[in-house]
């Protein structure tokens, strides 16, 4: 049995192409899950915090 050159090509896309879709799937599964939303929340929220001021200039 010999296996071309383009043959490869095409099952290497075919494949690329249904690991990149689950991939997908699976990314968006984690996002949206309601178990997350406190992480999220907590990510989204922690970048304005009270304590994050700017640095004085040190003369």
């Amino acid at each position: 049995m010999d296996i071309g050159h383009e043959t490869l090509v095409a099952i290497s896309k075919s494949w690329g192409l249904f690991y990149l879709l689950a991939f997908s799937v699976g990314v968006m599964v984690y996002a949206f899950w309601p178990g997350n939303r406190k992480a999220f929340e907590h990510a989204r929220t922690s970048i304005l915090a009270e304590d994050d001021t700017p640095l004085e200039p040190e003369n």
